[in-house]
C-alpha cells in the first residue's frame, strides 16, 4: 500500500505533467520574445557598425547603415525569438512542433488557403488607397547581395518567427483561454497589423485582413506550416511587385 505522505509529496520537476501556459503567461513570453528579438537585431546594428567605425555610436550612423545590414540582423533577431519560444516551451514540457502545431498541411489545404489569398491580393489591388507607396519601406540598397539578404529576412526568417510566435504559440495559449479561438484570431490579427509600422494605415488594415485568414487556415487545419507557407507567398508576391527605386 502508498505511503500516505508519498501522496502528499510534492510533485518535482521531473514528474510535473505538461501544460499549456495560461492568457497572462502566453502574454508576458510573446513580449520577452519580442524584447529579445529587438535587443539581438540592435546588438547586431551595433556591432556591424563598430566593426568598420570604432568611434562611439550616434544616430546619424544608424541612418546611414546598409539596408544588407539591417536586413542580416532581423534574420538573427527572428533566430533568438525562436529560442526564447522554444524555451517557453520546454518549460511547460511540451514538444515544441506539438505546441507549435507544426504539421505539415494537406495539398488541398494549401490549394484552398493559397486561394483564398489571391482574392484577398486582388481586392487589396482594387480597393489600394491612390496614396499607399508602392516603393520597399526597405530601401535603399547598394547591390543585388543585399537584395538577397532582404529575401532571406522577408520571405523566410520573417514569416517562420512571425507565424510560429502568432499562430502558433500565441495562438495556442489564447484560444485554449477565456478568449477562445474566434477572438485570438482577431486579436491576434489586429495586434500582427500594428506591429508592421514600416507601413501606412491602408497597409496595416491590409495586414489585419490577411491575418484574420491565416488565424482562420491555422484553426481549421491545426497547421502552422501552412500558415508560413502562405505568409511566405504574400511576402514574395509583394517582394517581386514593389519597385527599387
Amino acid at each position: 500500500m502508498q505511503d500516505f505522505r508519498d501522496r502528499n509529496r510534492p510533485i518535482s520537476p521531473a514528474t510535473q505533467l505538461p501544460k499549456t501556459w495560461d492568457f497572462m503567461e502566453t502574454t508576458f513570453a510573446a513580449l520577452v520574445a519580442y524584447a529579445v528579438f529587438d535587443l539581438t537585431s540592435w546588438l547586431t546594428l551595433v556591432v556591424l557598425v563598430a566593426t568598420q567605425d570604432s568611434a562611439a555610436l550616434s544616430p546619424a550612423q544608424f541612418q546611414a547603415i546598409p539596408r544588407g545590414w539591417d536586413s542580416a540582423a532581423s534574420i538573427l533577431g527572428c533566430a533568438s525569438t525562436i529560442v526564447v519560444l522554444w524555451i517557453a516551451i520546454g518549460m511547460a514540457r511540451r514538444e515544441f512542433s506539438e505546441y507549435l502545431a507544426l504539421n505539415w498541411p494537406t495539398r488541398d489545404e494549401v490549394m484552398a488557403a493559397l486561394m483564398i489569398t489571391i482574392i484577398l491580393w486582388l481586392g487589396e489591388i482594387v480597393f489600394k488607397s491612390p496614396t499607399a507607396p508602392s516603393t520597399s519601406p526597405y530601401l535603399p540598397f547598394r547591390d543585388i547581395g543585399e537584395l538577397l539578404i532582404l529575401f532571406v529576412a522577408v520571405c523566410i526568417a520573417a514569416p517562420i518567427m512571425e507565424e510560429f510566435t502568432f499562430r502558433g504559440f500565441m495562438f495556442r495559449g489564447w484560444s485554449e483561454s477565456f478568449l477562445g479561438p474566434t477572438a485570438t484570431i482577431v486579436v491576434t490579427a489586429a495586434i500582427w497589423g500594428a506591429i508592421h509600422t514600416q507601413y501606412d494605415w491602408w497597409g496595416r488594415c491590409w495586414i489585419f485582413v490577411s491575418g484574420i485568414a491565416l488565424g482562420h487556415f491555422r484553426w481549421r487545419s491545426n497547421s502552422t506550416w501552412l500558415t508560413v507557407i502562405v505568409h511566405s507567398g504574400m511576402n514574395f508576391f509583394l517582394f517581386l511587385t514593389m519597385r527599387y527605386t
